[in-house]
C-alpha cells in the first residue's frame, strides 16, 4: 500500500547537498516550528526561498528522519519585501544588495516580470548593460523553469529527473513544446516510450491519425529497430509494422512516410529494387564505412621486402611452422590496405596476429591495437604482450559539448600506420564510422573476428556484410590446431559449426552437460556456482564463475537466478550498507555490469590516472554504498568508478547475465542455463558465442532436448543492413573510373 503523500511548507535555511547536472537536493526547510530535512530531485533550490514540498517521511539509518519530496513548488515572491529579499540575496548574477534596493525602488512589485519578460528595461539601473540584463533574465526563468517543469510534467506521471532531462533539452520553453508536440518525448535524446507519449497525446486531445502521431510512430519503430540491430528496414515493413502498431491505415502511413522523406527525417535507398527505409544517422554511418573502406582499397599498399623470408625467420624463431592459410593471412595483412580475419576458437587467429604485428613492427610501422570492450581489449593485450586499449579510449571520448563526441576525428588523425581491430563482430556502425574517420591516409586496418558469434549489440552486422562483399580481401582460418583440439569447449565449438552433435564431456574434460529442468536446473546452477566449482577446481564463486543465460525470463533466467544468487553469495548483514535503486539490492561486494554506454562518468585507475566512460557490458564489483548521497563505488578491472544516484538505474546485479551482453569478455568457468529457453531465443550463434566465452571450463546445466534446439537451428538473427550493397557499389564506382582512366 503506497504511503499517503503529505505537504509541507516552509522556508530553505541551509543546502546539505545539490547536483546541478540531475536536480537531487538535500536542504533544511524550517517551518511551522520544525527544522526538516528534505531530499528527492527537485530542481535548483535557493536559500531563503518559500517552498511547498509534497512528499513521505521515511528513516534513513544513517541520518534519521528525512522528508522525500516527489514535487517542490515556489512562487515567485509578490510583496516588495519578499521580492527585495530574494534579489538580495544572491541567486542571480550581478545583482547585489544595493543593485536590488535599485531594481526595488524603480520597478516595485513588477520587478521579477520585468526581469523575466522584459528585462532590457533593467539597463536604466547604473551597472546592468544589455548583455548583463539578459543573462539575469535568463537564470531566473531558467531557475524558476525547472521547477515549473516538473510540476507539469508530474501531471502525466513523468519522473523529476526525467523532467530535469526534460528542461536540458528544450529549455525553458519545454513546457509549450511538448503541448504542441508530446512526441518530442519519445524521439532523441529522452526517448520516453511511446506509449508513454501517446497516453500525454491523448490528455492533451490530440487525434489519433494526426501527422504528428503518424510521423513519431514510423520514428519510434525505425529507432526500436535500430536497438535491435538493424541499420535500416524495408519499407512496406516499416509501413506494415507501424500501421499494425498504432492501428492507422498503411496508405496514411505511406503519405506521411514520404512527408517525413521530403523532410529529411527519414532517408531511403534502393537495393536489389527494394526500397529500404534509413534513420539519417545510420545511412551517413553505412555509407561514409563503404566510402572509406572502398578507397583504401583503391590505393595500393607499399610491398614489404623479403616477405617470405622474414616470415621463415619467424618460424625459426618460434620453433614452429605457420599453416598454409596463416601465411596466407600474413602475407595479405602486409601486402594489402584492408584485410578481415576470420576463424572459430583453436584456430591460430591469435598466432597470426602476432605475427602479423611482428613483422608491421620490424618494418617500423606504428601500430594499434584496439576493440571493442575493456574486457576485450586486457584479453588482446595479454595474447600479444603489446598495449591494447578499447576503441573509444583509443579515439578519446569528448564529451565535454553535451553530445559524445571524439577527440580523434577526420581533423585530429590518430598516429598510427596500422589499426588491428579484434572482436569485430562486436562493433557497430556508429563506432566503426568514427574509428575509420579517424584513420591517417593510407594507414592500414586488420579486423579479427568470429563470424559464427552474434552480431554487435548496437545496429549493423559489419564483419558478415564486409565479408559478404567480397571486395575486403579475407581469410578464414579452419584448421584446428593439436593442443587446441585437446579442449572439448573447442571441438564442441566446431562441432556446432559443423551441425554435429555436441560431446556430453566429463569430469576430467573443460566442457560438461548436466541434465536438469525447473527449479532442480536453478538448484543446480547455485550448487555450482557456490559450492561445487569452488571446491573441485578452486575457482572464486564471483571472481571466477559467470552465469551466463539466453535468456532473462523463468527459473534459469538472469533475473531470477541473481535474486537467488545475491541471498547464497552476498545476503543482507546486520552493519552492511545497501541501497535500492531500478529495482536491485546494491550491498558492497556485489558483483554488477553496465548496461549502457556512459560517456561522462569518471573513472580513476589504481596508479592515479583519471578519465571517464563506462560502456555496455563492463563488469564490477561494488566497494562501498553510500546511503546518505546514494552513490556506489564500482572496482571495474583496474578502474574505479563513482556512480551517483542518476546513474543507479545504469546498474544490474551480475551474478548471471545474458549471452548476449557477455560478448567480447572471457570467464574462466561458464555455467549456461538451458533448461527453459524461449524458441525465439533457441538458435545456434547465441549458445555458440556463450560456450567459446569459457577459457578454462564451461558447465551447461540443463535439457539435452534444449541444447539440441539451439544448436540444430542455424537461423543467424535477420539483420537490415545496406553496407554490403553500399561498398559494392563505391567499389565498383572507383574500378569504373580507373578503368575510363586508364582507357584515356
Amino acid at each position: 500500500m503506497e504511503k499517503e503523500l503529505l505537504r509541507i511548507e516552509g522556508t530553505v535555511e541551509s543546502l546539505i547537498f545539490e547536483n546541478q547536472d540531475t536536480g537531487y537536493t538535500v536542504f533544511e526547510l524550517s517551518g511551522g516550528g520544525e527544522l526538516f530535512v528534505v531530499c528527492g530531485t527537485v530542481g535548483e533550490i535557493h536559500i531563503g526561498e518559500t517552498v511547498v514540498c509534497t512528499g513521505t517521511f521515511e528513516t534513513h539509518p544513517a541520518y534519521g528522519r528525512q522528508f522525500r519530496a516527489q514535487t517542490c513548488e515556489t512562487d515567485i515572491p509578490r510583496d516588495i519585501e519578499a521580492i527585495y529579499a530574494y534579489l538580495s540575496s544572491g541567486s542571480l548574477p550581478y545583482i547585489g544588495v544595493a543593485t536590488a534596493k535599485k531594481i526595488v525602488e524603480k520597478f516595485g512589485a513588477d520587478a521579477l516580470d520585468i526581469i523575466a519578460n522584459s528585462p532590457q528595461q533593467l539597463t536604466c539601473i547604473r551597472g546592468i548593460n544589455a548583455d548583463k540584463a539578459e543573462r539575469i533574465s535568463a537564470e531566473f526563468r531558467r531557475m524558476f523553469g525547472v521547477r515549473e517543469l516538473i510540476a507539469y510534467l508530474a501531471r502525466f506521471d513523468i519522473s523529476a529527473p526525467r523532467a530535469v532531462e526534460v528542461f536540458k533539452t528544450f529549455g525553458p520553453h519545454a513546457a509549450d513544446a511538448i503541448d504542441k508536440n508530446p512526441y518530442l518525448l519519445c524521439g532523441d535524446p529522452l526517448h520516453i516510450s511511446f506509449a508513454h507519449a501517446d497516453r500525454i497525446a491523448a490528455q492533451l486531445e490530440l487525434a489519433a491519425d494526426s501527422s504528428l502521431r503518424m510521423g513519431a510512430a514510423l520514428l519510434y519503430v525505425l529507432r526500436h529497430n535500430a536497438n535491435n540491430g538493424h541499420t535500416c528496414l524495408p519499407r512496406q515493413k516499416l509501413v506494415a509494422t507501424t500501421a499494425s502498431f498504432i492501428h492507422q491505415p498503411e496508405d496514411a502511413l505511406q503519405r506521411e512516410l514520404d512527408a517525413r522523406l521530403t523532410e529529411g527525417e527519414i532517408c531511403q535507398r534502393v537495393f536489389d529494387e527494394t526500397e529500404f527505409s534509413y534513420l539519417p544517422d545510420l545511412l551517413s554511418a553505412e555509407e561514409d564505412i563503404a566510402w572509406r573502406l572502398a578507397d583504401l582499397m583503391k590505393y595500393p599498399a607499399p610491398q614489404p621486402r623479403d616477405l617470405d623470408r622474414n616470415i621463415q625467420f619467424l618460424e625459426l624463431t618460434q620453433g614452429f611452422a605457420y599453416a598454409p592459410l596463416q601465411k596466407e593471412a600474413i602475407r595479405t595483412a602486409l601486402r594489402e590496405n584492408c584485410l578481415v580475419l576470420t576463424g572459430g576458437p583453436g584456430t591460430g587467429k591469435t598466432t597470426t596476429v602476432n605475427a602479423i604485428l611482428s613483422l608491421f613492427e620490424h618494418q617500423a610501422d606504428r601500430v594499434a591495437l584496439c576493440a571493442p570492450t575493456g574486457r576485450a581489449a586486457k584479453r588482446l593485450s595479454e595474447l600479444t604482450g603489446h598495449k591494447a586499449s578499447t576503441i573509444h579510449r583509443l579515439l578519446e571520448v569528448d564529451y565535454s559539448g553535451g553530445v559524445v563526441s571524439f577527440i580523434h576525428n577526420e581533423k585530429n588523425l590518430l598516429k598510427c600506420d596500422v589499426v588491428i581491430l579484434d572482436e569485430m563482430s562486436m562493433v557497430d556502425v556508429k563506432l566503426f564510422q568514427s574509428l575509420l574517420a579517424a584513420l591517417r591516409h593510407g594507414c592500414r586496418i586488420i579486423m579479427v573476428g568470429d563470424t559464427d558469434q552474434l552480431p554487435s549489440v548496437g545496429p549493423g552486422n559489419i564483419l558478415g556484410e564486409v565479408i559478404r562483399s567480397k571486395v575486403v580481401p579475407t581469410v578464414c582460418l579452419t584448421e584446428i590446431f593439436r593442443q587446441a583440439a585437446q579442449s572439448l569447449i573447442v571441438e564442441n565449438a566446431h562441432r556446432m559449426v559443423n551441425d554435429q552433435p555436441l560431446k556430453k564431456g566429463g569430469k576430467t574434460d573443460d566442457f560438461f552437460l548436466l541434465e536438469a529442468g525447473g527449479e532442480t536446473c536453478q538448484q543446480l546452477v547455485c550448487d555450482l556456482v557456490c559450492t561445487r566449482l569452488p571446491r573441485s577446481y578452486g575457482f572464486d564463486s564471483i571472481r571466477d564463475i559467470q552465469v551466463l543465460c539466453p535468456t532473462k525470463l523463468g527459473l534459469t533466467g538472469t533475473q531470477a537466478l541473481n535474486v537467488r544468487l545475491q541471498q547464497l553469495l552476498n545476503p543482507p548483514a546486520p552493519g552492511k550498507p545497501q541501497l535500492e535503486a531500478a529495482g536491485w539490492v546494491f550491498r558492497p561486494g556485489d558483483k554488477v555490469m553496465q548496461v549502457r554506454n556512459n560517456y561522462d562518468i569518471v573513472w580513476q585507475r589504481d596508479g592515479g590516472e583519471q578519465g571517464v566512460g563506462a560502456y555496455n557490458g563492463d563488469i564490477g564489483i561494488v566497494m562501498a554504498v553510500n546511503p546518505h548521497d546514494r552513490s556506489l563505488t564500482v572496482q571495474m578491472d583496474d578502474r574505479k568508478l563513482i556512480y551517483p544516484s542518476d546513474h543507479l538505474s545504469e546498474l544490474e546485479i551480475a551474478y548471471a547475465v545474458t549471452i548476449h551482453k557477455s560478448q567480447g569478455s572471457e570467464f574462466a568457468a561458464v555455467i549456461i542455463p538451458a533448461a527453459e529457453v524461449p524458441a525465439k531465443l533457441c538458435y545456434r550463434n547465441l549458445f555458440y558465442t556463450g560456450v567459446t566465452r569459457a577459457r578454462q571450463l564451461c558447465v551447461v546445466a540443463g535439457l539435452r532436448s534444449t541444447v539440441n534446439a539451439m544448436t540444430g537451428n542455424v537461423r543467424q538473427n535477420l539483420r537490415y543492413s545496406g553496407l554490403c550493397r553500399l561498398l559494392q557499389k563505391e567499389y565498383d564506382d572507383r574500378a569504373e573510373v580507373r578503368a575510363r582512366k586508364k582507357e584515356q
